[in-house]
């Protein structure tokens, strides 16, 4: 994950998190949104891989290591903000 000092990456990640919150307003189906903002994350990495191949079969030959990839690093975040959820329950969810 970004080094603490890269502001720049945090921010990014804020927009993405601005708009699913701002489409929740519209949408009102949490579920709906966390499942759009997922959909759309795995189809910009898709994309984002595929400019690094010259053919779709030399793409090919890297899926399993392009999904072990992006399936690693999505855990590791996840298991991340998962305890810094836990661990700050009060504040982020009950306004404590």
């Amino acid at each position: 994950m970004a080094d603490a000092t890269d502001h720049a990456f945090y921010d990014r990640a804020d927009a993405h998190i601005e708009l699913s919150n701002e489409q929740l307003k519209t949408y009102g189906n949490l579920g709906e949104i966390s499942a759009s903002m997922l959909f759309g994350t795995s189809r910009f990495n898709a994309w984002a891989s595929a400019q690094n191949f010259k053919s779709a079969a030399e793409m090919a030959d890297a899926r399993e290591a392009l999904l072990k990839y992006f399936c690693d690093q999505y855990r590791m975040m996840l298991e991340d903000n998962l305890d810094d959820h836990i661990n700050n329950f009060g504040q982020y969810v009950l306004g404590k």
